[in-house]
């Protein structure tokens, strides 16, 4: 006798995990409920999901011979690509981009920020994830060569809610579809990102696999076991990938209508940044606050800095575990401190030096990405709106003595910013250039001027 439509629900785990496994929205599964009736569009992933036969499934069609069954791999009318999870469930909705058989395996994360998609998928922190936006118009704006954080786009894919429109802004110099194909990167549009994104916020960011094959022929099972087999990004360093290879110097500084960039042409303090997967953004505030900058690779050891002469040491954004880029980044840092160069961190940079301070890190079950993050400043009580792309984060209770909690997360209360005033260094969990976001955290370039002012 076939299960009712309640009894295979509760066997999926409930109403939100019927509709996060196959790929629906929570309304559709009320209607599915009320109908006493679940389409036959979805009876394939119903069966992978299950283990249960065609004749167990309401509505199946009775007959002594066994009834053709549907191609598990067959997209449903109107789907173009997929996003397939490690446990098995899938995610069809309409392929943009670049075609894809198969992309690289990757962690699924979501973004709450309103705007900057494209400084977002351009902000090389966001190496080996796919993003998820929360804002369901992504590409109305168009591209444009200025909005950008790096020279490739560093995330692995993406997936949105509405099909991609043609731009509508006096600054876009080509679509959002065509910048993405022309850097080989594939996007799937037309998906319930709020049933993603509760997904994510509920059970942590799970490992996926997007396809957008340019035949048309999907293998579900093949796409769940390269999902399965990725390890994640505990244990990954990632920041090699994403540094320059040699140093360079910088000195644009923030755009600024009408003139856009501009250039400092009389710095007062020398910096050395360390990217470890740096924003451009970023070195343009340091520029704007009157720095020289010279960027080194992430690499570089603590001799290769100090033998450039810096007031100070800028330690920059990046991916993947801080515990693995560690290994290496950490023995350059404690040679600055032991030099007595002051040090300012930010996210993978603030990781970082929590470590080589005597600290350690912890993955965060599904992180904290986009424009809108509230933080509280320890010493001043204000509360900033920053803007956060991390995964991992600062243990407090491991950090020794001399070291003080200066900012913490509105959120979860997780560590969002370190002082240790006798080894002449600070750092914060976010990124204060705010690039996309506000500009409550600019501050923090005038305190590391302060900083190497003090020890000049």
């Amino acid at each position: 006798m076939p299960n009712t439509v309640d009894e295979i629900i509760e066997r999926l785990g409930g109403a939100d995990a019927t509709a996060a496994r196959l790929g629906v929205g929570t309304e559709a599964v009320r209607k599915w409920r009320q109908a006493r009736a679940i389409p036959a569009r979805h009876w394939p992933a119903l069966l992978a999901a299950t283990g249960l036969d065609l004749a167990d499934l309401p509505g199946a069609p009775i007959s002594e011979k066994a009834p053709d069954m549907p191609d598990p791999n067959a997209p449903p009318p109107g789907a173009t690509a997929v996003l397939v999870l490690a446990d098995g469930s899938a995610f069809w909705g309409r392929g943009f981009g670049a075609h894809s058989a198969a992309t690289e395996a990757a962690e699924i994360c979501f973004n709450t920020g309103l705007t900057g998609y494209q400084e977002t998928l351009t902000d090389p922190s966001y190496a080996g994830q796919v993003i998820t936006f929360t804002f369901p118009h992504i590409g109305n704006v168009g591209v444009n060569p200025q909005d950008i954080e790096a020279t490739s786009i560093a995330a692995r894919g993406l997936v949105v809610k509405q099909d991609i429109t043609e731009p509508s802004n006096w600054r876009a110099a080509q679509t959002l579809d065509a910048w993405l194909r022309a850097q080989g990167v594939t996007g799937l549009a037309g998906v319930d990102t709020r049933a993603m994104t509760i997904r994510i916020r509920d059970g942590g960011a799970p490992n996926g696999v997007l396809a957008y094959p340019a035949d048309g022929r999907f293998d579900l099972a093949a796409l769940t076991a390269r999902a399965r087999a990725w390890p994640g990004l505990e244990g990954m360093d990632l920041a090699k990938s994403v540094s320059c290879t040699q140093s360079y110097a910088w000195d644009e500084t923030e755009w600024a209508w009408p003139a856009g960039f501009g250039r400092q042409t009389a710095p007062t303090r020398h910096v050395v940044a360390v990217d470890y997967g740096a924003k451009r953004n970023i070195l343009r505030c340091l520029a704007a606050s009157g720095c020289r900058v010279t960027v080194v690779p992430a690499t570089a050891t603590a001799e290769e800095i100090l033998a450039h002469r810096p007031d100070g040491v800028f330690l920059s954004n990046g991916p993947g575990d801080p515990a693995a880029t560690g290994e290496y980044a950490v023995p350059a840092i404690r040679g600055v401190l032991a030099a007595g160069t002051p040090i300012f961190g930010i996210c993978l940079g603030h990781q970082l030096l929590a470590i080589a301070l005597g600290a350690r890190t912890y993955k965060l079950e599904r992180g904290h990405r986009g424009a809108n993050q509230p933080v509280q400043d320890l010493v001043t009580g204000r509360v900033e709106i920053t803007s956060q792309n991390h995964g991992f984060a600062v243990d407090e209770a491991s950090l020794p003595e001399g070291v003080s909690v200066t900012h913490k997360s509105l959120f979860d209360g997780s560590n969002e910013g370190i002082a240790a005033p006798a080894r002449r260094c600070f750092s914060v969990q976010y990124h204060p250039e705010a690039s996309p976001g506000p500009s409550d955290s600019h501050y923090l370039f005038g305190r590391f001027m302060d900083l190497m002012a003090q020890h000049a």
